[in-house]
């Protein structure tokens, strides 16, 4: 252990992949130093741990009724509670988790790709094309996004599927203006114009050095965004735009919860709370990779 420590914080490396190494050693200890930040990563390995297990971790069906249960209080026997149906809440809040991962995931390897092909594009060739994909860019701002997302959602009908791509339409224009900054930051560097003198094309250029360049930046951008993620799709659920019954999803739970607030408040606070933790998952875990991978503001 020892000589692996040694070899992690060697001032020379000996090799590309062993600066690497050292490289994210160095980025993992500035990431467990903060105590915040590594509750927020707590937070999402939980989250995924979850969804992956949770046919194993949940007690009962998510979906099955048995209305001689209803409305029973948090307890031994339902630890959360049971609903206006008699379903276990613990096993829908565990359930949800997997819906909740399933718009994280895909909203984050759709929009962000997208955000980025689009802002290296525009700052790397500037003209016509900066121009035609940063005012198309400037539509999509102009509207708050979940009201743009529910728009989408109307025009392409209620489901999971189509919140998912609704949210992902919506949540690519700030990552195109993060990578356009970068890349017109970067165009003009020397490294650049050599590769340019070497015949590289454009497209090479933009793949193999301004995208990986940009990609730090947009991590942590993804990282933030999430939460917002969440709370959208949440949103869409609550108005019933989302995930369809009888399919668990917090933001439907709550909707549903919220007309029995008063006499059985467990109903819509655990799905909230979900919610709640694992946006703050996110939003701690964002601010401990900004500090680590954004160099401006070390």
């Amino acid at each position: 252990m020892t000589a692996l420590r040694t070899w992690l914080t060697a001032d020379t490396p000996t090799s590309r992949n062993h600066a690497r190494a050292i490289q994210a050693y160095l980025s993992w200890r500035a990431l467990a130093s903060n105590p915040l930040t590594v509750m927020g990563l707590l937070i999402v390995v939980l989250l995924v741990v979850v969804a992956a297990l949770a046919p194993m971790l949940a007690p009962r069906s998510p979906i099955a009724q048995d209305l001689t249960q209803r409305f029973i209080e948090p307890g031994w026997q339902h630890w959360f509670g049971t609903d206006e149906f008699g379903r276990d809440i613990l096993s829908r809040v565990i359930y949800g988790a997997r819906v909740t991962l399933y718009i994280v995931v895909l909203v984050a390897v759709t929009a962000a790709p997208v955000g980025l092909l689009v802002g290296t594009v525009a700052g790397y060739f500037g003209g016509w094309a900066d121009v035609v994909l940063m005012r198309l860019t400037d539509v999509f701002l102009a509207f708050p996004r979940l009201i743009l997302a529910l728009a989408f959602v109307a025009a392409l009908g209620p489901g999971i599927e189509n919140a998912v791509l609704a949210i992902a339409l919506t949540a690519w224009p700030p990552y195109a203006r993060i990578a356009r900054a970068e890349t017109l930051t970067v165009r003009s560097s020397d490294f650049i114009a050599a590769v340019r003198l070497q015949g590289a094309s454009g497209l090479r250029i933009i793949l193999g050095h301004v995208v990986p360049l940009c990609s730090s930046s947009l991590i942590v951008r993804v990282t933030l965004d999430m939460a917002g993620v969440i709370l959208t799709a949440a949103g869409l659920g609550f108005l019933g735009l989302g995930a369809q019954p009888p399919l668990a999803e917090w933001g439907a739970m709550v909707s549903t919860g919220r007309r029995y607030l008063l006499d059985f408040w467990w109903v819509a606070t655990i799905p909230g709370l979900a919610i709640f933790t694992v946006s703050l998952g996110f939003n701690l875990l964002g601010d401990g990779l900004r500090d680590v991978l954004d160099p401006k503001s070390s």
